[in-house]
């Protein structure tokens, strides 16, 4: 990979703002209704009393209201904030969602990043409440509280910065954990290039990294299955795929664009009834081939954020 001048984490896009704010409740509107049997239902009671004992620990989520001013939309969170109000508090520290779409939000956020997670754990342990009363309100074991608290231990805040929003396993920081700042960096840019989170990439990653670059440079690597001799050819082959996939993030933002423009264009052609009759008559090989290529253009992977 170039050693060259590097993103910092301020140009990766995140799906959220990177500060919680806290708001009146009654200035969260709900995109659903709650329908009647809710609060009589074995859940609301678990979230009544899981904040009544340690406060709301999972901030809801919410998108900043384009219509009205100091007004949000809420994403997620719908029964804590119905809870919020049947207690009477009246403000709420809630996630600043940049996707103002509820339907994307749900389809593609669902749930809490681990390290949004671990932040809002650091926060409630910070404020007082034990491990214990943390894994009796999100239904959790505390050994689990403590390794997510400790999640971040060991890992550089460029990093972090770069896999802020992504749904990366706890074992993935683990394999991080393993590796100095300067390969976390180069790690977590190729899981987020290759959109893989994946503990077993992580691990191939591992596999690939030079033993200089590791925290315990004298402790070799154990790979089970892979011989010294092959693992050594892995570090070469990853030094050469970080290098073509830096060329090629040179150039993807231009190609990208040109496509695009091409399949907007053919698309035109192609809804044209008079056109599509001439190239079938006339031209089939170009028909087929532009076919072809409005429908490579629409599969192709979104650009990573």
């Amino acid at each position: 990979m170039s050693r060259g001048k590097r993103k910092t984490p301020d140009a990766v896009a995140l799906g959220f703002e990177s500060d919680c704010v806290t708001v009146p409740v009654e200035a969260v509107l709900p995109v659903k209704a709650l329908s009647a049997s809710v609060k009589s239902s074995r859940k609301y009671r678990q979230i009544t009393a899981s904040i009544k004992e340690v406060g709301l620990v999972e901030p809801p989520v919410v998108t900043r209201s384009t219509g009205e001013e100091d007004t949000y939309m809420l994403l997620d969170g719908h029964i804590r904030i119905e809870v919020l109000k049947d207690l009477g508090i009246e403000r709420v520290e809630c996630l600043i969602s940049t996707d103002d779409e509820a339907f994307t939000y749900n389809k593609r956020i669902s749930r809490l990043a681990p390290i949004q997670e671990h932040k809002m754990i650091r926060k409630a342990i910070e404020r007082g409440v034990s491990e214990e009363k943390i894994a009796l309100a999100l239904d959790l074991n505390p050994r689990s509280i403590v390794r997510k608290a400790k999640l971040l231990d060991g890992i550089c805040e460029e990093a972090v910065g770069i896999l802020k929003d992504k749904h990366c396993a706890t074992a993935v920081f683990e394999v991080l954990r393993k590796m100095k700042a300067m390969r976390q960096i180069e790690a977590a840019e190729l899981m987020m290039n290759a959109n893989n989170y994946s503990p077993g990439y992580i691990s191939a990653i591992l596999a690939g990294t030079p033993q200089a670059q590791l925290v315990d440079t004298k402790k070799p690597k154990k790979m089970r299955g892979i011989t010294p001799e092959a693992m050594a050819r892995m570090e070469r082959e990853l030094v050469r795929l970080q290098e073509g996939i830096t060329s090629i993030q040179d150039s993807y933002g231009q190609d990208h664009l040109q496509l695009t423009v091409i399949k907007a264009y053919l698309g035109k052609l192609l809804g044209n009834a008079r056109i599509v009759r001439y190239l079938m008559q006339h031209r089939p090989e170009f028909l087929t081939e532009f076919q072809a290529i409005t429908d490579m253009a629409s599969t192709l992977p979104p650009k990573a954020e």
